[in-house]
């Protein structure tokens, strides 16, 4: 009762189990059972009620492991064996030995009368009994025991030689050689083995071991075998493909195999190129997944609550490619390459940076010389009409060193164009700190000035004595000073250099100028903004002074422009990457010596070229 109670219980454990596979949306199903677990899987599959299963669902690739062994045992042979049609299996490596298929062709129950189990044997694959056996007269079918063998199909017997057979036969020829090496071996006086000793070796079987792990030996079929270094034989899996036919037998073809012995890259070695498949996959490859394969450029992501084949297929992230279907995940490019637009590949990056061969580049370079040629003909002017009260008036020395700062700021833009070298990144930023320090320098102390002198022509004013040149070569002097000592600890610490960004942009190499160390960078600009600032307040106060000999009005205006040039310069600069971050710096500088040459000399040039009546002392003196 106990056993039948068990075989009841395993039978509906073993129908649960079948219901899972084949409601299931996988095709492949991997067995891993031996000839008593294939036994209930047979019946099912010709008894199961498929009614509400689609019908694409009960189609399925058997995968049969190594160690199962295929044999209809006698209730089961009016069954079908197609379920096995397009099965694949593994075997254990055999080869065919020379003589072994006529050797069981000719096992015959007369010839070994005392040999059990073959006649049991031929009486359950022949459904007969023999003569000597049968008592009451019943028996439908004697065993005349000239049956032939190859008359079975060998989903009943097979006489081929297979994985199980070929380990027996090689293991029984391993023995004998480990025996005959143990039998010629000599004891530790140099004597060989008598016979009393060889008996009492042999009721050690573990002594046997040594001598085993070192058999090596060309068995009948010509391959080698052998053990390796940890005992294990070295041998294979051979993959095979089934194909069944209506009489009930079937056909195994080799397909691939299984080498633990080649190169990692050819491990395994499969062609399913003329292999068959389940009837209802119409000769197509069958996919075991619940989806199609991912295609290039996606991805798998887990589809929570289901089954590890069940997965969505995602586009990869920016700046990731997936080069090979059904990848796990999308990986980066490398640092010079970028993803194109289907992210199946990466493509080379472009190398970029601000040429004169490109129209922004060509403009502002026009631009600067334009602005440098001006800032020439107005210092030409000046010189020219330098003892006109008009250009007297306001300090010549700072004006023509003005007009040189701003000359020089125009034509030191073009250092930033064109590729970046170690000469271009160590001059450009820091020529143009200085000249513009000059500048606001220049500017600053014409401001100061003209306030000393007006409030030096009051009645006994102690300023009378601070008016003169000695007070505008010391501001400019100690103003471009502070910025050059600023500029050479930059270059000492960390001083630009050539380099290439990779990540700014997606499709090119931006070549640039490291600025090194960038608080440097901004302690410059900061020195500008100081001095700027300076120069604003001063104008600011003095901008009431009388027109004719004050210039504040127009250093104000002209601070005003250079400030509002300045303050929106850091974030655009922050903001643009790649070549218009140099752009962006080129129009700023550009534009902020074009508002102080402009706001500042314009007005003077107008009256000195167009209205010369209005540049006499006379004129002044009224005034």
């Amino acid at each position: 009762m106990r056993y039948g109670n068990a075989a009841a219980e395993w039978i509906e454990n073993a129908g649960k189990i079948f219901k899972v596979i084949m409601k299931s949306t996988a095709i492949a199903v991997i067995l891993s059972a031996a000839i008593a677990g294939l036994v209930p899987l047979r019946l099912m599959i010709y008894f199961f009620n498929y009614d509400n299963i689609p019908k694409e669902r009960t189609a399925k690739v058997w995968i049969m492991t190594a160690h199962m062994e295929f044999t209809s045992i006698l209730m089961q042979r009016p069954l079908p064996i197609d379920f096995l049609h397009g099965a694949l299996s593994f075997a254990i490596h055999s080869k065919q030995l020379t003589g072994f298929q006529q050797f069981m062709q000719k096992r015959n129950p007369n010839l070994e009368k005392d040999d059990g189990l073959i006649r049991d044997f031929w009486k359950d694959a022949f459904e007969c009994s023999f003569s000597s056996d049968i008592t009451d007269g019943n028996a439908e079918r004697i065993c005349t025991g000239e049956e032939k063998l190859e008359a079975l199909p060998n989903s009943v017997f097979d006489t081929t030689m297979n994985g199980h057979s070929y380990s027996v036969y090689n293991a029984v020829y391993a023995v004998a050689h480990a025996l005959r090496a143990m039998r010629s071996s000599k004891l530790k006086g140099g004597q060989k083995m008598n016979e009393r000793r060889w008996k009492l070796f042999l009721q050690a079987p573990w002594q046997r071991h040594h001598f085993l792990q070192q058999v090596s030996f060309n068995n009948s079929a010509g391959e080698q075998v052998s053990f390796g270094p940890n005992g294990e034989l070295e041998t294979g899996f051979d993959i095979f493909n089934w194909a069944t036919f209506p009489n009930k037998s079937f056909l195994k073809v080799q397909i691939g195999k299984i080498d633990p012995q080649a190169p990692p890259e050819k491990l395994v070695t499969i062609s399913a190129k003329g292999a068959v498949w389940p009837l209802m996959f119409n000769q197509a490859l069958p996919v075991s997944i619940c989806n199609n394969e991912c295609p290039l450029g996606h991805s798998k992501i887990k589809v929570e609550g289901k089954l590890s084949c069940c997965y969505v297929c995602k586009l990869c992230p920016e700046g990731k490619i997936a080069d090979q279907l059904d990848l796990d995940d999308c990986f980066p490019c490398p640092e010079d390459q970028y993803p194109n637009k289907k992210k199946d590949t990466c493509l080379p990056k472009s190398i970029i940076y601000l040429t004169y061969q490109e129209p922004l580049g060509i403009s502002l370079a026009v631009i600067a010389v334009s602005f440098s040629v001006i800032s020439a003909v107005v210092l030409g002017i000046f010189i020219k009409h330098q003892e006109t009260p008009i250009v007297k008036a306001n300090n010549r020395n700072l004006t023509y060193s003005l007009l040189a700062a701003l000359l020089l700021s125009f034509l030191c833009t073009l250092l930033f164009i064109g590729q970046p070298d170690q000469v271009k990144c160590l001059l450009r930023q820091t020529a143009f700190g200085i000249i513009f320090s000059v500048a606001l320098s220049c500017i600053l102390g014409k401001t100061i000035i003209v306030v000393l002198a007006f409030r030096a022509t009051k009645p006994g004013s102690k300023m009378r004595k601070w008016v003169g040149k000695r007070l505008a070569i010391s501001i400019v002097l100690s103003c471009s000073l502070t910025q050059f000592c600023i500029c050479v600890v930059w270059l000492t610490i960390s001083p630009p250099f050539p380099d290439s960004d990779m990540h700014s942009m997606v499709e090119e190499i931006v070549l640039q100028c490291n600025e090194g160390l960038t608080t440097m960078f901004y302690t410059v600009l900061g020195f500008l903004g100081f001095l700027t600032a300076v120069s604003f307040t001063v104008a600011f106060l003095a901008r009431n002074l009388p027109d004719t000999f004050n210039e504040a009005k127009f250093i104000t205006f002209s601070m005003l422009v250079f400030c509002s040039v300045w303050v929106s310069f850091v974030p655009t600069y922050l903001s643009t990457k790649g070549k218009y971050m140099v752009a962006v710096e080129i129009f700023s500088i550009l534009a902020s010596a074009a508002g102080l040459l402009l706001c500042i000399f314009s007005p003077k040039c107008f009256i000195i070229v167009v209205k010369p009546n209005l540049n006499k002392k006379e004129q002044l003196m009224k005034k």
